[in-house]
């Protein structure tokens, strides 16, 4: 049976740290021996645990760790794993190097985003989540055979709507939702001023980040803070999106776009800024609306469109929740996953 070492140093929170966790428990559904590596992070380390996954730490400090390069080591020739898969630029670059005599392993790297090549030198294989990352890829010089189109995918349950009351928000007005870290990149700054200008609407900004504090002191400064709530980061977001009348994705760079596709999963309509990842997701009118980026009052005007006209945001969330089915589900995804990974180690035990 194959075998599978995960490793990923991350942040707390982040799209990747949260599919890096779906895809571990979705391997351990289908009986997928595993283990993961990952940075001593308690809350991660329980749901690795719980999904039956054995989880060894390390630091995945600087260039000078020589403990976590040694660590890595010591559970690729402990596991003998098929396949390493790590995620992001800190955790491929410390995975060692193939060595004669030693365990072999094929090294796929996952990208969700345009990273330095630098450091994936080690990699046999990489990961995109987007087309364009593909893309991104070969124009870097990385071989077109050794670079894999894999999507991300979200799972959605019913859920009962979260409380407005328990949000700190008004009882009435149409419920905007907005998950992620405040990062620049997120631009929810041009979010708050694009409600401005949609005064029947209140807002759940969900999510944490340095940029917190700006955010809540622009909101005030726009006199929108009583229909803005922050609840940070909210465990159970489909509660949230089954409140929600509308899923809103401003962000200035946003490579995949998790938030388009779990709005789908949830039957929730979705207004985004054109940034490469919602654009190569949405047809605009289709499946959603798509404004400029950086244009609060382009956004505002999308967002109006949509909850003026219920015929309009029933048809973009069919249409959503369609191309969640077709392309975005654990079992599609999933099933990609583990076929490109049944063809790298057919490939390795034949050399």
């Amino acid at each position: 049976m194959m075998r599978i070492l995960q490793a990923m140093a991350g942040g707390e929170h982040g799209g990747a740290e949260t599919f890096f966790l779906r895809l571990c428990k979705s391997f351990a559904l289908r009986g997928i021996e595993q283990r993961a590596l990952v940075r001593p992070r308690a809350d991660r380390e329980a749901a690795l645990r719980d999904a039956g996954v054995r989880t060894a730490t390390t630091a995945f400090s600087g260039p000078l760790d020589l403990a976590s390069a040694r660590r890595f080591r010591s559970e690729i020739d402990t596991f003998a794993p098929d396949i390493v898969l790590t995620w992001m630029s800190r955790a491929s670059r410390f995975c060692p190097r193939h060595r004669r005599g030693r365990t072999r392993f094929v090294h796929v790297g996952r990208l969700g985003g345009y990273y330095d090549l630098k450091y994936y030198r080690n990699c046999d294989h990489l990961i995109g989540n987007t087309e364009d990352i593909i893309d991104y890829l070969r124009e870097q010089g990385w071989p077109e055979h050794l670079a894999h189109y894999l999507p991300n995918f979200v799972t959605a349950g019913p859920a009962p709507p979260a409380d407005r009351a328990e949000l700190g928000l008004p009882a009435k007005g149409p419920l905007l939702l907005a998950l992620g870290r405040f990062h620049v990149n997120k631009a929810f700054d041009v979010l708050l001023a694009a409600l401005a200008r949609v005064p029947e609407a209140v807002l759940c900004l969900a999510g944490a980040g340095p940029l917190e504090r700006e955010l809540r002191a622009q909101a005030a400064g726009l006199g929108v803070a009583d229909r803005v709530a922050f609840p940070g980061w909210w465990k159970d977001v489909g509660s949230l999106f089954a409140a929600a009348d509308l899923c809103v994705c401003p962000s200035r760079l946003e490579p995949f776009g998790n938030v388009v596709i779990e709005a789908w999963a949830h039957g929730v309509p979705v207004v985004a800024a054109a940034a490469k990842g919602p654009a190569g997701l949405i047809e605009h009118g289709e499946s959603g609306l798509l404004a400029p980026v950086d244009d609060a009052g382009a956004l505002a005007d999308a967002i109006r469109r949509v909850l003026g006209d219920r015929d309009m945001a029933a048809r973009l969330a069919r249409a959503g929740r369609a191309v969640h089915e077709a392309r975005f589900t654990e079992s599609a995804v999933t099933g990609k996953y583990l076929d490109l990974f049944e063809r790298l180690t057919v490939d390795k035990d034949a050399t």
